[in-house]
């Protein structure tokens, strides 16, 4: 069976791989429908939080590229900045989900 670092490794390169086919986003919701919704969830369920997923996607994407100082140069050191705060925001998104998850598991 994988461990979690030969899963790490997997997820990275499949997600590399639909970066560059353009289908990343598409992907990442796909992941979230299986790991989220009940598999009887309704179309207009799996239709309503597909439009969220896509919406929070195009949010984050198109504020980052108004967020980022203007020019076509390396990243400037406010920008480092910029994308390390939205990286601990996330990563504390996971540690809750996680949570909740490892909470779930373990009610009756």
């Amino acid at each position: 069976m994988p461990d979690r670092a030969d899963i790490q490794r997997l997820a990275t390169e499949i997600s590399k791989q639909l970066a560059d086919d353009g289908r990343l986003i598409e992907a990442g919701w796909a992941s979230y429908r299986y790991l989220v919704l009940p598999p009887t969830a309704p179309p207009v369920q799996i239709d309503e939080c597909r439009m969220a997923f896509m919406a929070g996607a195009q949010h984050l994407f198109s504020s980052i590229i108004v967020i980022l100082d203007p020019g076509d140069t390396e990243p400037t050191e406010a920008d480092l900045k910029k994308m390390d705060l939205i990286n601990a925001e996330l990563r504390a998104f996971v540690r809750e989900m996680e949570q909740r998850v490892t909470a779930t598991k373990g009610s009756a």
